[in-house]
């Protein structure tokens, strides 16, 4: 019954969906008529879903974590007064309060109690947002990787645009018209402009209270959908926050590919990047969408990170196969099994900041 309802609660949205990409360019490779394909990988075929649900279910997966996952209380006294100090607070799952040059950002926030169209059904929030929503300091930036409801949540971005007026979002190419449709407030041209649309390899300079910050937009491997029927329709990737006191990376949801070669190459180093961990099983599956820890530690290397926080894991119920607590503790073991120095791919509690000299 809940299947069929969530269908039809996905057939609704299919309204005014579009199937003609208006950013097309035909000079760039990553670009369709009908939308965007991966640059080393084109278009993965999704096949197996129904057979990895039916495995999932046979298998009684996932199995409940073997610890508690335990959140802190954040420093909220800190997050909110902090204009001078570097910091990154893990919110959960891919959501990051970076604090840098004298700017709020955020990273794909998600403040709700599921990751899904409607409220009945989909993942549920097993850890609350470690920062509350009414206790966030002004937000000044919004970077979005993706359209997938884990990353863009609709009531969300509705309450930071409505309660955050000095707010500008970051989106991939396609992702401002479903703001245009979704979200009064927005603005797409003119002074009042809030919502950016960006290609892979586009940048941009925008002002903090320390000097110019240039966010930079990258290709990574991934993929697009709210829908069963609008696949690959807008753009996805990772965030580059560049400022001459500190710079960092977001790596959105990715799957392993040369992109993020290509990134290190773009970059040089990052002194942080936020790097997915989580939502990796099964392999067969998983593999061409989200990289495992041994491939996130691969991911740090290769984009020069000197320094990495471990997101997308442990904050909604049965995203995929693996146990909630499985993805540190894997990560631990790859790292364990490194020589020294080992690389500083630290895992925060829910409401945790990390603070930078």
């Amino acid at each position: 019954m809940r299947i069929g309802l969530l269908l039809l609660s996905l057939s609704l949205l299919m309204t005014g969906c579009s199937n003609k990409n208006p950013h097309y360019d035909s000079s760039k490779s990553h670009h369709r008529e009908d939308g965007f394909a991966n640059r080393y990988s084109g278009r993965a075929k999704k096949e197996g879903f129904w057979k990895w649900q039916w495995e999932r279910r046979v298998a009684d997966l996932p199995k409940p974590p073997l610890s508690p996952i335990k959140p802190i209380e954040p420093d909220l006294s800190f997050i909110q007064n902090n204009r001078t100090q570097t910091a990154a607070t893990w919110v959960g799952h891919a959501t990051v309060l970076l604090q840098t040059a004298g700017l709020n950002i955020l990273t794909d926030p998600q403040w709700s109690d599921r990751a899904s169209p409607v409220s009945f059904a989909g993942p549920t929030r097993h850890q609350k947002p470690g920062v509350p929503f009414d206790q966030l300091p002004p937000i000044d930036v919004v970077l979005i990787s993706h359209n997938h409801y884990d990353h863009l949540d609709l009531q969300t971005v509705r309450d930071l645009m409505a309660k955050h007026p000095r707010v500008r979002f970051y989106v991939p190419l396609g992702v401002d018209t479903w703001f245009e449709r979704n979200v009064e407030g927005t603005q797409l041209k003119g002074e009042s402009t809030n919502v950016i649309a960006m290609d892979w390899d586009d940048k941009t300079v925008i002002q903090g209270a320390k000097g110019e910050v240039e966010l930079q937009f990258h290709a990574v491997q991934h993929w697009s959908a709210r829908t069963p029927w609008d696949r690959y329709e807008t753009l996805w990737g990772g965030w580059a926050v560049l400022h001459p006191e500190f710079r960092f990376w977001f790596s959105g949801d990715l799957g392993y590919s040369k992109d993020t070669q290509d990134v290190g190459k773009r970059l040089g180093s990052v002194d942080l990047a936020a790097i997915a961990i989580g939502a990796y099983e099964p392999r067969w599956f998983m593999q061409t969408m989200h990289v495992n820890p041994a491939e996130a530690v691969k991911v740090m290397q290769e984009v020069g990170a000197k320094h990495a926080l471990a997101v997308h894991w442990g904050t909604f119920e049965r995203l995929t196969d693996e146990s909630l607590d499985e993805p540190p503790r894997a990560l631990k073991k790859v790292l364990d099994s490194m020589p020294e120095p080992r690389p500083d791919f630290r895992v925060l509690a829910h409401g945790q900041t990390w603070k930078f000299d």
